[in-house]
């Protein structure tokens, strides 16, 4: 039995220096190594009610796993983990742990919680240098699942109905799958090489990805189960309408959604000299927003090149929605936080090209709808920042080609699909949906949750049919 750690601070993370980070797109965290990793897990209490089991959405079981890392079975850590995560190298690095299991861990209230995120990517991390092992294929169950999307929910979704015995095909919009892991979160927080890794292990168990199949267009829900033979169907396809703030000047050369920006810089490798679609290098950008869709988008605009990235918020510091892991990396790489800041307009010059941004200053009045203190204009305040590109940061709604060409596929005001709580059923009898397509953007583990959720309920939907 291991030693109890009773120390009160989080065991350290290695990370790059700020100022050699902010120059390249390598990892910025560089993970624990294995003592680190037994002195962490040596920190955690076996509380017998698991308060951080109850913060998982995907149930993963914390203490077990924790202390099999202090008693350095780490190949015995990663299986544990595995049995209820598809994507545990992914959560390890991209879950906001902070307000979930973390935030749910005892040793936080007098001092720091257990390190769980860092620990679960050292177990995965050291699972894929040491361990070989290829997944048992699943005996069929003659059934067939089409899931629409392979970003969290649908890569989740088609694992767990895949270890049920189904023969499941994912259909991708993109040229490869990963959805937001791979077009949204930068290389430096989630490398593409550990997103890959997770969905080979998924092909190893039967999962079939079909990319370049552009679900609502190039084939639809019907032909799926009429012509497909599909027993039942997963939308997981996302949001990736991107938001715009509707000032003048949004049609300037320069002005990018963060979806654009991020995609092109991710998935299309705009950072590197060799890329098909290179990006131009701005010298100074403003980024409008405050949460970790911003701060991605600000930290890579640095890495492209640009001397000097701000920050616009118009709110304070204190209701950003960002991480405060993220907001921290930014700050400790030289971004600019213009906060209680809101832009009015976007300048341009004779030729159609961004050449600043005006804004307003702003004073926080009275609590919101969201909870957060309504951000109130303050009267003559306006100034000028000289910057050549301007990202929107805003948030992002779902694509409605799916649902505008399915009619009986219900959706809300906002696009996302009606979908049932406790199983995704949709209003179409075999089509279930999950993760952002229904919420509007929310984190990786929700939507990771969501189609754990509906791979149950769909392996109920089916079994009872027969």
């Amino acid at each position: 039995m291991a030693e109890r750690n009773m120390s009160p601070n989080k065991t350290p993370i290695p990370e790059q220096d700020p100022q050699v980070r902010n120059k390249n797109f390598d990892e910025v965290a560089l993970g624990y190594t294995e003592e680190m990793a037994v002195s962490e897990a040596a920190r955690c209490l076996q509380c017998k009610n698991r308060p951080c089991v109850a913060g998982c959405p995907v149930n993963v079981q914390i203490p077990e796993f924790i202390n099999l890392i202090a008693n350095r079975d780490f190949a015995g850590a990663y299986k544990k983990i595995k049995e209820t995560n598809s994507l545990p190298a992914v959560c390890g690095r991209v879950c906001p742990q902070e307000t979930q299991c973390e935030a749910k861990c005892i040793r936080g209230i007098k001092g720091d919680s257990v390190g769980i995120g860092r620990l679960e990517r050292f177990a995965a991390d050291w699972a894929m240098k040491n361990l070989d092992e290829k997944a048992e294929m699943p005996k069929r169950n003659g059934h067939k699942v089409a899931v629409l999307g392979a970003g969290p929910a649908g890569l989740t979704c088609a694992g767990d109905l895949a270890m049920l015995g189904y023969d499941v095909t994912i259909f991708e919009a993109f040229h490869k799958g990963g959805g937001v892991l791979v077009y949204g979160i930068p290389e430096f927080r989630l490398p593409k090489a550990i997103v890959q890794a997770e969905i080979d292990k998924l092909g190893e168990i039967g999962v079939k990805l079909e990319t370049n199949i552009l679900a609502g267009k190039v084939i639809s829900i019907p032909e799926l189960f009429e012509e497909e033979g599909f027993d039942a169907i997963f939308i997981g396809t996302g949001a990736g309408l991107p938001m715009f703030m509707h000032i003048p000047g949004e049609n300037y050369n320069g002005v990018f959604s963060a979806n654009e920006y991020l995609t092109r810089t991710n998935l299309m490798k705009a950072y590197s000299e060799e890329a098909a679609t290179p990006m131009i290098r701005f010298k100074k950008v403003a980024v409008v927003g405050g949460g970790n869709v911003a701060m991605d988008s600000a930290r890579c605009a640095q890495r492209l090149g640009a001397d000097t990235v701000y920050i616009v918020y118009r709110r304070s510091m204190e209701e950003m929605p960002a991480r405060q892991e993220e907001v921290h990396h930014a700050i400790e790489e030289g971004i600019v936080f213009n906060i209680l800041t809101n832009p009015t307009q976007i300048i341009g010059d004779d030729k159609g090209y961004v050449k600043g941004i005006e804004c307003i200053k702003m004073e926080l009045g009275e609590p919101d709808a969201s909870g957060r203190r309504r951000p109130i204009p303050i009267e003559g305040s306006e100034f000028v920042l000289d910057v050549d590109a301007v990202i929107m940061a805003l948030g992002t709604n779902p694509n409605p080609i799916i649902s505008d060409n399915t009619p009986d596929l219900e959706v809300n005001k906002k696009g996302c699909i009606l979908a049932d709580e406790e199983t995704g059923a949709t209003s179409i009898p075999g089509v279930f949906a999950g993760g952002d397509i229904v919420t509007g953007a929310a984190t990786v583990i929700l939507a990771m949750g969501a189609g754990k959720v509906a791979a149950t309920a769909i392996d109920k939907y089916i079994q009872e049919k027969k």
